[in-house]
């Protein structure tokens, strides 16, 4: 019985941290759906979004020490950085992304790549590279049922990222501009035709996965701090959350992070990895589905006439 509390206890935090992978694999795929290129400065985008969140938050807080007020000006401090992080998505792919849509295929990889080496060390030259603690804006006591405990924060990380994820199915779904990107990923030049604006449509594509990177950001910060290099491992891992679930497919990053999550919480221990190794759990995962379903759960297999 106690095993099995124990086993428990681990799905619930995998659920929290699958929920973070689930948020930020949601640009991944939004991008490669359209664009069919991996956006490799996306994990950089999370790492500026907690760091605009964590200045925010404190200049918000000053010295008010009201509890009602520490989690309106955390709310605030979130909306604020989605808006800054979607206008510097918007800016990123206009500046480094749009140029080279014509040209080789590697050539935004490598884009991608300067970008989000320029993030990285611009954060770095601005902020330091301590690491920084991102303050609870409540009291974090675990609450337990059952022997099984869950904290206030994973109760929140639960709670948002479920509905951004619920908000974003409901915008790509039922609006006009969420149709407009699903004809778009389709077939860009028919779209056209159609009359979307294929350019604005990607732009918004980048400011809504760019949103999402900060609220991951954010959620993360309270359990990895918030340093420049923060978004190298979180994004890689959100990746591969997205390729999990099928690289491309919306519904398909949301179920590969929470299946990620799940897997590294439980897997660890399970294998008696140490806790500085099992980052080891997302590749050794990203090796087998490559080798068992290179298309991911929810992905397609599809071909390319040459």
């Amino acid at each position: 019985m106690a095993t099995l509390t124990l086993y428990i206890q681990y799905i619930v935090n995998g659920l929290t941290l699958g929920a973070i992978y689930s948020l930020i694999a949601l640009g991944y795929t939004m991008v490669y759906g359209i664009l069919k290129f991996i956006n490799f400065a996306h994990g950089d985008i999370l790492m500026v979004g907690a760091f605009i969140g964590l200045v925010v938050y404190q200049a918000l807080l000053g010295t008010s020490a009201s509890p009602v007020w520490m989690v309106a000006a955390f709310f605030i401090a979130m909306i604020v950085s989605m808006v800054l992080c979607a206008l510097l998505g918007m800016f990123i792919e206009r500046v480094a992304y749009k140029p080279l849509r014509n040209a080789n295929r590697l050539a935004p990889l490598l884009s991608a790549i300067g970008v989000s080496f320029i993030l990285s060390n611009g954060a770095a030259w601005i902020f330091g590279t301590q690491s920084r603690r991102f303050p609870y804006p409540f009291d974090n006591t675990p609450i337990t049922f059952f022997g099984i405990s869950i904290t206030p924060h994973q109760i929140l990380m639960l709670v948002v990222s479920i509905s951004m994820m619920l908000l974003l199915a409901f915008f790509v779904n039922k609006t006009k501009m969420g149709k407009a990107m699903r004809a778009t990923s389709l077939d860009q030049p028919t779209s056209a035709l159609m009359g979307i604006n294929v350019n604005r449509v990607i732009s918004l594509t980048f400011a809504i996965g760019s949103a999402l990177a900060a609220v991951g950001g954010i959620l993360a910060a309270f359990d990895f701090r918030v340093y420049p290099s923060m978004g190298t491992m979180t994004g890689l891992k959100a990746f591969v959350a997205a390729v999990i679930g099928g690289i491309g497919s919306i519904p398909g990053a949301m179920i590969g992070g929470i299946l990620l999550g799940i897997l590294e919480a439980v897997g660890a221990p399970l294998l008696h990895i140490p806790n500085g190794l099992k980052d080891t759990v997302a590749f050794a995962v990203l090796i087998i589905v490559l080798l068992l379903r290179p298309e991911g759960i929810l992905g397609k297999n599809e071909r390319e006439k040459v």
